[in-house]
């Protein structure tokens, strides 16, 4: 069928969807929902026999959904209706939830009911959640969906509180009062609910010396504790720990409420935007090996099983920058050092990586010399994966990979895949050229031609598609948790198997003559050197589009390669 997405972002969730109905056949174009008369000009250019929404914020013009049928995904279950349906699961403590598919009528959320999936309600943060879980469930009960209109047999059904199973209701938008943590009542449970509801976004605003901060991101801690709830008792790697009146909670991230008339603000890590206010405070670093053991946060963990090493890392929004790129860096080289035959790397769920951090990157006073910094630290980590020869590593990617991330993960002797992965091989939306030795291992996995079309058209890839092209070796399904147990046994049986001697062997072997084809060095120094010019030479549109990521700038237009997938038939 010819199906035309209509979204707000082009978020994971869209690509989720994206991916999911290209796989199975699907023509699939994308149009932001940017305004009315863009959306009328989409639907008039493709003219499609379905339009679904799978992230949308404002409402369809009437006279689209009036006259073709519009799916809505809505985050919650079935009678589930408002804005804040993930925020209010979580703030309330819910084990279960789901995702509806309606179609779109002139009430918000109220539509005849096309398909529906539960989930359960990890104990993680909302943005996670929804990447991952919500995900699954919404994909799912889209895909139900899709197959039930093709059939034209299908009746939706009203939506009817009077019955049983119709368990949802109105609720309103969750407001910062409805947020904000009393630091002297609210136990470390509360505290860590109202946190995780808020994150990544609106966060959950709160004072801390004298100033106004939007907190984001929220990880128990099992040890340290303060005198004082809400006093800030210890720095780790970039987070700060606050006590609670029982206990205390780790924070990553905080926003600084923007001032009437001043410049807009965005997420940096704690202690980058306490800075001196932190001067009393200790850094309270733990080991990766010890982390694994306890709860605590920590980005990056490390623990032994069968013969295999598994360096786990998390970074909030896959994001990368000099200093955590340095931090894993070590962490790999202690790995790498331990007698084990296996090495896996990746995180137990969401994201295993999105490159450099571009955050960070706009709240440096330089930061094009910030960004060549940060590139040249991901390529060390990257060049330190791609030559260690005594052992096979694999990364296992849980949760979806983009540009630099993805090439990281591409360094490795295998990668294994979740089915429900998302990967973006590509740099140039950020206006980049890309490093961490992409031109070596991409056209190394999937052929000179199959790199200059994935790093050209700059389209999602779905993990199936994505094994197909040999850009992963194997894909798993499941949820995050089945992912790690399965990653897990074929790791085990991979560092038990009587042909590894000879694999290891033959990696030393290839490597060696690949050195001496063409040196890595000069893979780097060419790659770099086109870097440095969109750093540093005048014109290119790097910082701008970095500028515009971080503000969350809106476009005024839907991208081209993202409309261009559907035609009128002839």
């Amino acid at each position: 069928m010819r199906i035309l997405l209509i979204a707000s972002a082009f978020n994971s969730l869209t690509q989720r969807v994206h991916t999911g109905l290209r796989e199975r056949g699907h023509q699939v174009a994308v149009q932001l929902a940017l305004g009315d008369e863009q959306m009328r000009a989409a639907v008039d250019r493709t003219d499609p026999e379905l339009i679904v929404c799978p992230m949308l914020t404002k409402a369809v013009p009437e006279d689209i959904w009036s006259k073709r049928t519009v799916l809505i995904v809505h985050p919650g279950p079935t009678g589930d209706r408002g804005p804040s349906s993930l925020d209010w699961a979580i703030t309330e403590g819910a084990e279960q939830w789901g995702v509806t598919v309606l179609q779109a009528v002139e009430e918000m959320d109220a539509g005849d009911i096309w398909a529906s999936a539960e989930l359960p309600v990890a104990d993680c943060g909302k943005s996670e959640l929804y990447r991952g879980e919500l995900a699954d469930a919404a994909v799912e009960a889209v895909l139900l969906a899709v197959r039930r209109f093709e059939g034209e047999l299908f009746t939706p059904e009203p939506l009817d509180y009077a019955r049983p199973d119709v368990h949802g209701r109105l609720r309103p938008l969750l407001r910062q009062d409805v947020r904000r943590i009393d630091w002297e009542a609210d136990d470390t449970a509360t505290v860590l609910r109202k946190l995780r509801a808020g994150d990544s976004q609106p966060g959950v605003l709160d004072e801390l010396y004298g100033r106004e901060y939007f907190l984001h991101g929220g990880h128990p801690e099992d040890e340290l504790r303060g005198s004082r709830p809400g006093a800030v008792i210890a720095t780790r790697d970039g987070a700060i720990c606050r006590a609670t009146v029982d206990g205390a909670v780790w924070i990553p991230q905080l926003r600084p409420r923007r001032t009437p008339g001043g410049p807009a603000t965005f997420k940096l890590p704690a202690a980058t935007v306490l800075g001196d206010l932190l001067y009393r405070v200790r850094e309270v670093p733990v080991t990766p090996a010890s982390a694994a053991g306890r709860e605590t946060w920590s980005e990056i963990r490390y623990r032994e099983q069968d013969g295999v090493g598994f360096l786990e890392f998390s970074f909030a929004g896959g994001a990368m920058s000099t200093g955590q790129c340095r931090r894993l860096l070590a962490a790999y080289q202690e790995a790498a050092d331990r007698p084990t035959s296996v090495l896996v790397l990746g995180a137990a769920r969401d994201f295993f990586s999105n490159g450099i951090h571009l955050n960070v990157i706009e709240g440096a006073s330089f930061p094009a010399l910030e960004s060549w910094e940060n590139i040249n630290a991901m390529d060390d980590l990257v060049e330190a994966v791609l030559t260690t020869t005594d052992k096979l590593t694999v990364s296992a990617l849980a949760g979806n990979a983009a540009a630099g991330g993805l090439m990281l993960a591409i360094a490795a002797d295998e990668v294994w895949c979740r089915e429900s992965a998302v990967l973006n091989p590509h740099y140039r939306l950020m206006g980049l050229y890309g490093s961490e030795y992409w031109t070596y291992t991409l056209p190394r996995r999937v052929g000179a031609e199959q790199a200059e079309r994935l790093t050209g058209e700059a389209l999602p890839v779905g993990a199936a598609q994505a094994e197909r092209l040999g850009l992963v070796d194997r894909t798993s399904g499941g949820s995050a948790a089945e992912f790690r147990r399965w990653t897990a046994r074929e790791a085990a049986r991979l560092a038990g198997s009587p042909e590894l001697t000879g694999r290891l062997a033959e990696k030393k072997r290839r490597r060696a003559e690949d050195e001496e084809a063409r040196p890595l060095a000069e893979y780097r120094a060419q790659e770099l050197l086109r870097m440095h010019r969109n750093f540093y030479r005048a014109g290119e549109p790097y910082h701008e589009l970095r500028r515009a990521f971080v503000h969350k700038v809106c476009p005024v237009a839907t991208p081209e390669h993202l409309t261009g997938l559907l035609g009128r038939p002839e």
